[in-house]
């Protein structure tokens, strides 16, 4: 198994305003992705990833997102342990995270 990136908030930030090529999956629940999600990034909660990785193309860097980071390293390595070589946990979470914000 390979080694789970992480990747902190400023660093997400930056990568957005770059526009880089990257998908955000948030892994949060419904009422938690109604508080606002960041901007770009696809709302797959976390007990439905292993239904919906089929429809991710492994060859895309991921970063995943949840509340504080424990429930998207969990999904980090689901992705990882699928095979997925480009994935990035978003260390801190929602809780760090200090940009924009879509509803």
């Amino acid at each position: 198994m390979n080694e789970i990136n992480v990747m902190t908030t400023d660093e997400l930030q930056k990568a957005l305003e770059e526009n880089k090529d990257l998908a955000i999956i948030d892994v949060r629940e419904d009422e938690e992705v109604a508080q606002g999600m960041i901007p770009t990034a696809k709302h797959i909660p976390l007990g439905h990833v292993p239904e919906e990785v089929d429809n991710l193309d492994s060859s895309k860097e991921y970063v995943m997102v949840c509340r504080s980071g424990k429930r998207s390293m969990n999904a980090s390595e689901f992705l990882n342990q699928k095979g997925f070589k480009k994935v990035n946990n978003l260390e801190g979470g929602m809780l760090d995270w200090k940009g924009e914000l879509v509803f």
